[in-house]
């Protein structure tokens, strides 16, 4: 049922309990896999830029507005000037299995008035792509975003960024369009794909990453038994019309 003002015209939904969520804590969010932990230039800087140099044509950075770096020092200087504010909040993915930081991330466009928060400056190493690691970080910083509060959580990227597109369905954000000529993006037009997850899915959600995430879900070899893009699938609410086959 639609509910209307004193005039009769159609209005949102009333929040009469609406309490702002907090910004995300300088706090480590542990699990299994991987922990994401507060970006401490001293601490991440060395292991971050030996596993992104991994990538050795630096193809991986084409969709970010920096990178790659050539030398440890360049991505030292880029992490002081762009990685210590409070939004974007960036946090290092550790992987537990070795104890090395591997991926980086942020908390950005923080909202707590509105509710609204971002994950962005999304970053791997080949060593944790497509694995574990960077799914379960995914679901800590999702996680935290619902349970502080935040009623919506967005994904957005490069329209020609296909992976980025994938990963965001894959991971039970749901389509709501593209911002045309949103941005100039190393001095070339970007349109900008636009994902969100809001907190009426966050407990379908919530199953769906756990019962992926179980050891049980995993061959001893790693090899899934489900796949989270199968358990995620039902919850959209709208699909890419750029990954329909």
């Amino acid at each position: 049922m639609i509910e209307t003002n004193e005039w009769g015209l159609p209005v949102g939904v009333a929040l009469p309990d609406w309490t702002p969520p907090p910004r995300p804590p300088r706090a480590v969010l542990q699990g299994r896999y991987c922990r994401v932990e507060p970006l401490d230039i001293a601490a991440h800087a060395a292991d971050l830029h030996a596993a992104f140099v991994a990538d050795t044509d630096g193809r991986d950075w084409s969709y970010l507005p920096y990178g790659p770096f050539e030398s440890p020092d360049a991505f030292k200087a880029w992490m002081v000037e762009t990685c210590t504010g409070d939004d974007p909040s960036f946090y290092a993915i550790v992987d537990t299995s070795t104890g090395r930081a591997a991926g980086m991330v942020s908390f950005m466009r923080i909202n707590p008035t509105h509710g609204s928060i971002e994950v962005g400056h999304v970053h791997y190493a080949p060593s944790i792509q497509r694995g574990r690691v960077t799914s379960e970080a995914m679901y800590l910083m999702m996680r935290w975003a619902f349970e502080a509060g935040y009623r919506r959580y967005e994904w957005k990227c490069h329209t020609l960024n296909r992976r980025s597109r994938v990963a965001a369905q894959r991971l039970g954000f749901s389509y709501e369009g593209v911002f045309r000529d949103h941005l100039i993006h190393r001095g070339r037009s970007r349109d900008t794909a636009w994902f969100a997850c809001i907190v009426p899915e966050w407990p379908r959600l919530k199953t769906a990453y756990e019962s992926w995430l179980d050891p049980d879900n995993f061959l001893q070899d790693g090899t899934q038994k489900k796949h989270l893009s199968a358990l995620t699938k039902p919850i959209l609410v709208a699909i890419d019309p750029e990954l329909q086959p």
